[in-house]
């Protein structure tokens, strides 16, 4: 509910600018002191506050309150009154983040044009962190494999904890969903998420960006850390972090406080940090690249994130999330995939994982042929070299080997394709290949093959994975 919390120590005052905004229809709470307003605030946040600058037996004053509250609750807009306004005060206020000022004794008029603004302003920034929650709880995570759900399991366990969290996968596997599934799911959901890319923030830079900026031209330009205070600030690719900020940032963990770059003040946070690496973190740490002690911080709690290859099941639903994806937010066509289609993309080779097929669909629906079903022949890269009679044309050694033994290659092969597929179930692979559960297991044996359960592997299958 929308509310104007008043802090003024003159109680003429503040009644008098309650009893104006009250007609108004606003509702109104007051406070005269420090700790009067800060009670209020912890109570439950104020959509706009207005503040005297001067507090007669008080804690803190204006500026002191002005600082906090944006440090903590930075949408909030306040609007600063005071009857020994000038200039530089008014510099100071605009400076530290207030909204606007207004000298005592003020006008009528000119308090409620103020106070509509900065109310509008309140409603928008409320309506922003709505739509982005909204959003980050939409992304939801897609998949059934055996794999999928082994790291959904994982992800839900920690979702309710503070626990620092490493999350270590190959580039493009969904790291960064994973890192959003677990603030989502947390009672931090409707606080900020900050994502640091710390492969592309330049490194004489990254301090600025993380810890923000003081000058006595711009003032206060806050951080990303300072940014996410109450939520979850999510470092992309730590590995590629400089040591000199690598340092800093351990000391942030420890003490939850920095200073800002150029400032003398202490700014304390609440963050839960989840980071994520493709890189072998261990072997960073004894090339001198990454701080032991970081990595224990950091590593509290580790989770693999299971490249495409391991969950090739879950290549047609996440193909038809991104297709639907692409209708909405591009008006792309939304097609389906033939079952030809389908088994091509589940048998490809994907070393950028996710982001690769994400990337494959969208070409393919730019590029595309209508708004029929996706053929096979329209993905890259999936022509068989044939001669001008449409024949196909062998290469390689294939072309050398007698009958029998080309055979039972591309037999081989093949099998091992399509149970790579199907995560390792040997009877969805019987089914598709058309052949009987038993049959098709003393094929395998005759073609030296021992399946496992899991995608690529030789060893025992798991028809139930």
């Amino acid at each position: 509910m929308s509310n104007i919390l008043i802090v003024d120590d003159e109680k003429d005052i503040r009644e008098l600018i309650g009893d104006i905004l009250k007609d108004e229809g606003y509702t109104i709470r007051l406070a005269a002191n420090s700790d009067d307003c800060m009670s209020e605030i912890n109570a439950e946040a104020p959509s706009l506050m207005i503040l005297d600058i001067w507090l007669k037996d008080s804690r803190m004053d204006g500026i002191d309150i002005l600082k906090t509250v944006k440090r903590d609750n930075p949408d909030i807009p306040i609007v600063i009154i005071s009857g020994h306004g000038n200039i530089e005060i008014a510099v100071a206020a605009i400076k530290q983040g207030a909204y606007d000022f207004i000298e005592k004794p003020f006008n009528i008029d000119q308090l409620m044009v103020v106070v509509s603004r900065a109310m509008e302003i309140s409603r928008l920034r409320r309506e922003n962190a709505d739509l982005r929650r909204r959003d980050v709880s939409s992304s939801e995570m897609i998949g059934s494999s055996p794999s999928f759900r082994a790291l959904k399991s994982q992800l839900e366990k920690v979702t309710k904890s503070n626990g620092r969290v490493m999350l270590a996968g190959p580039a493009g596997a969904g790291k960064e969903m994973a890192a959003r599934f677990i603030h989502s799911n947390s009672n931090r959901a409707s606080a900020p998420f900050i994502s640091v890319s710390s492969a592309t923030i330049d490194a004489d830079r990254m301090e600025d960006v993380l810890f923000g900026r003081e000058t006595s031209d711009r003032g206060v330009e806050k951080g990303l850390l300072e940014q996410g205070h109450g939520g979850v600030v999510y470092f992309d690719e730590v590995a590629e972090m400089p040591l000199g900020t690598q340092s800093k940032i351990l000391r942030v963990l420890t003490d939850q406080q920095f200073t800002r770059v150029g400032g003398a003040d202490k700014v304390r946070v609440d963050l839960r940090v989840i980071s994520s690496t493709s890189r072998d973190l261990r072997a960073e740490i004894a090339a001198g690249r990454f701080r032991q002690e970081l990595y224990d911080r950091l590593n509290v709690v580790p989770i693999a994130v299971p490249s495409l290859a391991e969950r090739r099941e879950d290549i047609p639903e996440l193909t038809s999330t991104f297709i639907e994806m692409f209708h909405r937010t591009q008006g792309l066509p939304q097609r389906k995939l033939t079952e030809e289609a389908e088994a091509m993309l589940q048998t490809m080779q994907w070393p950028g994982n996710i982001r690769q097929l994400r990337n494959v669909i969208e070409r393919v629906l730019i590029l595309g042929e209508g708004s029929g079903a996706i053929e096979a022949r329209e993905l890259p890269g999936q022509d068989a070299p044939t001669d001008t009679g449409g024949r196909m044309v062998l290469g390689g050694a294939m072309a050398t080997l007698p009958l029998r033994e080309a055979r039972e290659v591309f037999e081989r092969e093949y099998l091992l394709t399509q149970i790579n597929r199907f995560g390792g179930n040997i009877s969805r692979t019987a089914g598709f290949v058309g052949m009987e559960r038993s049959a098709l297991h003393r094929k395998l044996k005759s073609l030296g093959v021992v399946t496992t359960g899991k995608s690529g592997g030789r060893g025992d299958d798991e028809d139930d994975a």
